[in-house]
């Protein structure tokens, strides 16, 4: 099946660019991957196509995107839509991606919540969603081991993922004051100057491909 994309541009300054995508298969991968995600494993549905079958990512753009999208307001696989939608194709692609990914679960919310007032106390229906729910909790924790394959090997980065750990789910501190916490002592240890080789590693989906590069100047 044709994947919707023509082979990849290069930016100006010889960089390779992302492969060109039409709206149209923009629209199918997140309708799919909106359809398919039961019980909030939308995240990993989107690595899945974005990365493995598509290719219109690789795993260092896609965590970025990510990690972008969780310090931003807002649901995180709505604001990754947002972010590789713009990316591919601009604001008609950020709008295309965003749309596609809550069309399936707007529709089927809005017909369940019709039938779930006689439903709700159903043994059934419940053993479902808990079924739902673990599994979605092992699609994160795969996606999770995935992309931070990298992280766990570096001691830096798993103080860092501990420290947050902690503070969340065992000290319950809100995310603000944590960002607030983390987000400057991960600026020092990789501040200018210390650890160069993986500072030119790190991605930057802004200003890495061609619509952006003017943004590099």
């Amino acid at each position: 099946m044709d994947s919707g994309t023509q082979p990849s541009a290069t930016t100006s300054e010889g960089g390779a660019g992302p492969p060109r995508v039409s709206l149209g298969a923009i629209f199918q991968v997140f309708l799919m991957a909106g359809a398919v995600s039961f019980g909030g494993g939308v995240v990993a549905y989107l690595r899945e196509y974005l990365v493995s079958a598509r290719g219109w990512l690789d795993d260092e753009r896609f965590l970025a995107a990510l990690e972008i999208g969780e310090t931003l307001p807002g649901v995180n696989a709505l604001n990754i839509a947002v972010i590789v939608g713009d990316n591919l194709r601009g604001v008609a692609g950020a709008t295309v991606a965003a749309l596609a990914l809550m069309l399936p679960g707007s529709a089927i919310v809005m017909t369940l919540a019709v039938l779930w007032e006689s439903q709700r106390h159903n043994p059934l229906v419940t053993a479902f969603l808990l079924g739902i729910a673990a599994s979605a909790v092992g699609l994160l924790s795969a996606v999770s081991l995935q992309l931070g394959r990298h992280q766990f090997t570096r001691m830096p980065d798993v103080a860092i993922v501990l420290a947050t750990f902690f503070l969340v789910s065992v000290f319950h501190v809100s995310l603000v004051p944590v960002l607030l916490i983390i987000g400057p002592l991960g600026i020092w240890l990789y501040r200018p100057g210390q650890d160069r080789t993986r500072q030119l590693s790190l991605p930057h989906p802004f200003h890495q491909w061609e619509r952006h590069v003017h943004y590099r100047r």
